[in-house]
This record gives C-alpha cells, sequence and structure tokens, in this order.
C-alpha cells in the first residue's frame, strides 16, 4: 500500500514539475502577442471596456458571428457593478447595444453593439436568399419596426405580431422563419414569450460551457488551485473556440476566480465554493 502511495505521488509531482516547466517556457515565447490581461484587466468605465473586450474578441473559425461580450466579464473589469447595470441601461436606451439572454442554463447575459448586431441579422439575410427561402421580407420588418422600438431582450407573441404587421400581413411562417434564422428562441416556461437572440451563436455556447469547465479543472488540479496570471493567460483551451481571456474575464466577474496582487505579479485562483 506504502509503495502504491508513493509511486502515486511521486507521478504528482512531476506533473506539477512538467506543468511548472511548461508555464515557464509559454511565459518566455509569445512576447509579441497582444497586450498582456494582466495591463488590461480594469477600465475606467463600461463603454471603454466594451470598446476594448470588442477588440480583443476571438477569431473563430467556420462561425460567422460578430463580437460579443459578456455582462460576467463587464464585472471584472469595472469596479462598481451597480455602475456597469447602469451605464449598459444608458447605452441601451441610446440605442448603442442590446443584451441578450443567453441559453445556456446559467443568468448569462451578452452585450452587443447594435451596428454588429445589425450586420449579423444581414448575413442571415443573405445566406436565406442565397437558399431561395420564401418570406425573407418579414427580416426587414424585423429591423425596421421591432428591433428600434423593443429594447428590451424578451417580446411576446401579440407585440411582436403587432410590430411586424407594420410592414405588412404576418403569417405563422414569418415568425417560425425567425425563430429557425436563430433571430428568436421561445421561452420554456411560456411559448407566448420570445427571447431576442444571436443567431450563429449554439455552437460558441457550447464551448463557453466547455471552456468554463475545462479551466477551472486546470486550475483545481494545481497545489494551491492557483496560478499566475501571465503564464495563464497564454494557455490553450481544448473544447472552447473562445480564447482564455475571454474565459478568464468571465470566471473572474461570475466570482468563480478571483485575483490576488503579488509581489511577482497577479495570481489567479479558484473561490471557495
Amino acid at each position: 500500500m506504502g509503495d502504491k502511495s508513493e509511486s502515486s505521488g511521486s507521478r504528482k509531482r512531476r506533473r506539477d514539475e512538467a506543468d511548472e516547466e511548461e508555464e515557464k517556457t509559454e511565459a518566455a515565447g509569445d512576447a509579441d502577442e497582444a497586450p498582456s490581461l494582466e495591463d488590461s484587466l480594469m477600465f475606467s468605465d463600461t463603454l471603454v471596456a466594451l470598446r476594448i473586450m470588442r477588440a480583443q474578441f476571438p477569431r473563430i473559425d467556420k462561425v460567422a458571428i460578430e463580437p460579443f461580450v459578456l455582462r460576467s466579464q463587464l464585472y471584472s473589469s469595472v469596479k462598481d457593478r451597480t455602475q456597469v447595470d447602469r451605464e449598459l441601461e444608458t447605452l441601451k436606451r441610446e440605442n448603442m447595444l442590446r443584451i441578450f439572454k443567453l441559453n445556456t442554463g446559467q443568468d448569462d447575459h451578452a452585450i452587443m453593439f447594435l451596428e454588429d448586431y445589425l450586420n449579423q441579422i444581414e448575413r442571415v439575410t443573405k445566406r436565406l436568399e442565397e437558399n431561395k427561402k420564401s418570406d425573407t421580407e418579414v427580416l426587414e420588418w424585423f429591423k425596421k419596426y421591432v428591433i428600434d422600438c423593443k429594447l428590451e431582450p424578451s417580446i411576446d407573441h401579440q407585440e411582436l405580431c403587432l410590430l411586424l404587421s407594420n410592414g405588412g400581413k404576418v403569417k405563422d411562417e414569418h415568425i417560425s422563419l425567425l425563430i429557425n434564422a436563430g433571430l428568436l428562441t421561445r421561452q420554456l416556461i411560456d411559448p407566448n414569450m420570445y427571447w431576442f437572440a444571436i443567431p450563429n451563436i449554439g455552437s460558441i455556447l457550447k464551448g463557453l460551457s466547455q471552456g468554463r469547465k475545462e479551466l477551472l479543472s486546470l486550475l483545481k488540479r494545481r497545489r494551491y488551485k492557483e496560478m499566475m496570471l501571465a503564464p495563464l493567460e497564454k494557455k490553450r483551451l481544448r473544447l472552447s473556440p473562445l480564447d482564455i481571456r475571454f474565459h478568464l474575464r468571465d470566471l473572474i466577474g461570475s466570482g468563480h476566480l478571483k485575483t490576488l496582487c503579488t509581489p511577482t505579479g497577479l495570481v489567479v485562483r479558484v473561490s471557495k465554493d
């Protein structure tokens, strides 16, 4: 029994040493990458944070999606959460951005600049027209009469039909097309209510959930469930198309991870359950 536990202990030590060696190598390379997360973790206001995170949104192969930012990422980057919520509400009322409830099973919200959201709708429209789908006029009605009038993340069936009717006679096929195009999702609790949605986001949401688990698992395997931020942000996740910085901001803002200042730099640690 003693031999077994000793060999298992020495295997764990070797794994820890290998991890530490890998971190040193990764920290030495990639010197010309984007500015370190440590140097751009905190921002003075929500709009500045949104613009910088939008510019840092990872390029994702095979998925045509415009940049979005999670509310949790803003919470990690602007000290006052009340300020974030207040400024988001103002920006929403000014029609600069839209807020979407994400279908992740958690209280996740994505923020997308209105211009990017309209570009996303345009991509969907072109794809449907190329596939010679009928009833695509409803996409124009949706852009023209629904988006500007309804700023909240959800809408009921009656109000949706009323707003769309400014463009023409609304048919069941129109609503089905909006759902199939990924612009609306039915709420499970009340099928007469819809969430506004971001088209093409499905595979990314799967990666978001898997990336969260992978990053937390990586840190939980560490001796003190922590790691220096500089080498950590250079690691690559296998299960998510989003980069590790995206996940770090998200998990810090949601409270699953916390940062500590040390003489050698920022440390990222798993928060206690």
